[in-house]
């Protein structure tokens, strides 16, 4: 089992707390434990308390700890203390949203990349000047170290974590048992002043989907467009606004994507995994994959591939 302590530092909001214990436990891999500095009633931002069973022990012996809230406010000195004894204990360490200030508490992102909230980025930097705040990404991984955004995006890195654990299939597993999409690449903005179009059954969702479907077809703006019945301008309007990127950026993701499940699931010949994912070739399979996550893909399958020799699922 994979230990996770969920370390919650209030004021805290619910849906926080809940993204960890959703998301991991949809994988039969994890142990989730709640911690904080003073188990019992802890307050919640604009909502009823919630009951933390566990003091800061919990996180002895956790594989990954994780912080969660404090909304930049100064944490606990018994807190600090804890995920500096975690970090250099080798656990992994990471943050949901405001729970970066915390680790900047800390004093573990001094140096690194980091992200938070968009909206209280600029209040890390200027607080922080040692941290390389980065105010539009939804995750970051630096130094061995991993923050979030808020709200969905904290939903993206445990998915990330999940992938990195055990594979693209368990992390595409839980993300389908939570209803959310797959797992969202960490470079992708935060969807900053750009709010959701009201759903008046307009969204682009249906499409996207059935891109998901076909993604072994070479297909064009017109192709997207003409599932969605509207124009490709429009279609392109719609799509930043619902997805933060171009239909064409989300759809090379999504490609990516496809690729490395199939590189760490399968034993399927390069220009075969290519194929499969829309990528065309093994020589292009091989820029976009260095391109994305810095490795070939043969690399990335020594790294990650979990399939028996000789099976190709």
């Amino acid at each position: 089992m994979h230990r996770v302590a969920v370390v919650i530092v209030p004021p805290v909001l619910s849906f926080d707390v809940s993204i960890p214990l959703m998301v991991f436990n949809n994988v039969e891999h994890y142990d989730v434990r709640v911690c904080t500095a003073r188990p019992g009633p802890t307050p919640t931002v604009g909502g009823p308390d919630i009951v933390v069973p566990d003091g800061l022990d919990a996180t002895a012996g956790a594989d990954t700890v994780m912080a969660v809230g404090s909304g930049g406010e100064q944490a606990p000195t018994e807190v600090l203390d804890t995920l500096r004894k975690a970090a250099a204990t080798g656990a992994r360490i990471a943050s949901l949203c405001t729970g970066a200030f915390v680790l900047a508490q800390a004093g573990l992102l001094d140096g690194l990349r980091a992200t938070t909230h968009w909206g209280l980025a600029a209040d890390l930097a200027t607080r922080f000047p040692s941290i390389n705040v980065q105010p539009d990404l939804l995750f970051v991984e630096d130094g061995g170290i991993f923050t979030s955004a808020g709200a969905a995006a904290a939903i993206d890195l445990c998915l990330h974590l999940i992938r990195i654990d055990y594979g693209a299939s368990a992390a595409n597993a839980a993300a389908r048992l939570a209803v959310v999409p797959p797992v969202r690449p960490g470079g992708q903005s935060q969807f900053i002043e750009t709010p959701l179009p009201p759903e008046r059954g307009t969204s682009l969702a249906p499409t996207r989907v059935w891109v998901l479907k076909h993604l072994d077809r070479p297909l064009t703006l017109t192709d997207l467009a003409n599932h969605a019945k509207t124009s490709v301008r429009t279609l392109t309007r719609r799509f930043h606004a619902e997805t933060g990127l171009s239909p064409l950026q989300w759809l090379l993701h999504r490609r990516i994507d496809r690729a490395r499940e199939l590189l760490e699931t399968t034993e399927l010949p390069m220009d075969q995994v290519a194929g499969k994912s829309g990528l065309g070739s093994a020589d292009s399979l091989r820029k976009h994959m260095v391109g994305r996550v810095g490795l070939t893909p043969t690399a990335y399958r020594a790294s990650f591939n979990q399939t028996p020799a000789g099976t190709s699922r």
